[in-house]
């Protein structure tokens, strides 16, 4: 055991398993861990989709330490802070739609309990509609929205006035859909008759993932989200798109939801917007945006100087160096990879995901008994051939990819190599 795993067993609050992921990194560059053990890693995980320009692109960087010698804080919200300025302009430029007014926060969790509030001032109602197999953070309000009991263990009591409606995922379709098409269709039926018989009929806002990463990578069907959006608009219910892990060029488009064709009222976004500086924001129309009145909502550290310069930087590195169209090519050669794999291993029972967001959900037969133990056990074989990847889902067994977006050719077909092998002696002992 380190001395750094001996400081965090015995100073630092976590929930961490003893042995999760025994890697003591030192520094980072790329696509690379490097660790305190002279040891290289291919870091397929991204800090959780946060490094998605790569771990210390010197665009970003070089703006944050400039910045750094200016000013590091002031409050955005007492004092005027050209780089927030500057920076809401440029996410107005960049997200879909008529999305223009943001109000920056710390993190994804504050993003999403900001744009709750500001649904609710706008609408004047009270109520949220969610999915099950969804995560929106770890926040007391956050939780209440997550559909995964996983995650909300010991936390209550939560938010009253939350209804769910079922994930729109194929492969376990709780509707026994034959089609994509299918599956899509009565999914959405089932969020109208959510709205209809579940609530008071003051529902605010319907949020959504428009890939539920935590949940397992899910990737709802191509009609989902047009149906979803016909239920909402005839119901007055706004749309909160939750970027915060899908966005920044994570899925093959600069934002998640650009693949569906349908534009949000209000979006969350955080972890990929600034490369690994602590920032997140909710931006809106100009209507819904100006809902809040003075003392609605505020951060301290919302909207910090060093960290909005960095998202600058990082916004125009996606734009200048096409990021979102070489996840989607490297994401389409992982995937191709995969699903050779998946023909020949009777382990893999499900590969899915857009551009390099993608998940490897495992099971034991063919009822798809989850296979957790064994996610872990290909997470543990690929650590030691030096690749970190993820493990998650809400059956805990779903191998997670999403890598930096500047992950080359030839690394992916080392990831292919490698998670081929594991899922190979993996298999073996089922």
């Amino acid at each position: 055991m380190s001395k750094t795993e001996d400081l965090y067993n015995e100073y630092l609050i976590t929930s961490m398993v003893p042995g999760f992921a025994p890697v003591e990194v030192e520094r980072a560059s790329g696509t690379k861990y490097y660790g305190t053990d002279g040891r290289e890693y291919l870091d397929c995980f991204s800090g959780i989709a946060v490094t998605n320009a790569g771990n210390g692109h010197p665009k970003v960087i070089a703006a944050a330490k400039e910045q750094i010698d200016k000013l590091v804080h002031c409050c955005t919200y007492v004092y005027y802070s050209p780089r927030a300025g500057e920076l809401a302009k440029r996410m107005a430029e960049v997200t879909p739609g008529r999305l223009q007014k943001s109000f920056f926060s710390n993190s994804g969790a504050e993003a999403i309990e900001g744009a709750m509030r500001l649904s609710k001032h706008f609408t004047g109602k009270n109520e949220i509609v969610a999915l099950t197999h969804s995560f929106h953070g770890r926040t007391n309000a956050t939780l209440s929205i997550t559909g995964n009991s996983g995650r909300k263990i010991s936390g209550g009591p939560y938010l009253s006035g939350i209804a769910f409606a079922p994930a729109p995922n194929f492969y376990r379709c709780p509707f026994g859909s034959k089609t994509e098409e299918e599956c899509g269709e009565r999914a959405a039926n089932y969020l109208a008759d959510t709205i209809k018989y579940q609530t008071a009929g003051n529902v605010a806002a319907f949020v959504a993932e428009p890939i539920l990463g935590e949940g397992g990578i899910i990737t709802p069907p191509p009609n989902y989200f047009k149906l979803v959006k016909e239920i909402l608009e005839a119901n007055d219910i706004l749309f909160i798109c939750d970027e915060v892990q899908t966005g920044f060029g994570r899925t093959g488009k600069l934002f998640a939801i650009e693949h569906y064709g349908v534009e949000p009222d209000i979006m969350t976004t955080a972890k990929g917007i600034a490369d690994g500086f602590p920032l997140g924001a909710f931006t809106a129309t100009p209507e819904i945006g100006d809902a809040f009145t003075v003392g609605s909502h505020l951060s301290t550290f919302g909207g910090n100087p060093v960290s909005c310069a960095a998202a600058l930087a990082n916004i125009d590195v996606m734009i200048d160096e096409k990021l979102p169209e070489k996840a989607a090519t490297r994401g389409a050669q992982l995937m191709a990879g995969l699903e050779k794999i998946q023909a020949n291993n009777k382990l893999v029972g499900d590969v899915r995901g857009k551009g390099l967001m993608i998940g490897i959900e495992l099971v034991k037969d063919a009822d798809k008994t989850p296979a957790a133990a064994e996610a872990g056990e290909v997470r543990r074989l690929c650590r030691e051939a030096g690749i970190l990847v993820g493990v998650g889902g809400s059956l805990g067994n779903v191998v997670r990819l999403q890598p930096p977006l500047v992950i080359s050719e030839e690394e992916c077909a080392r990831v292919l190599e490698i998670l081929e092998k594991a899922l190979a002696d993996t298999a073996r002992n089922l």
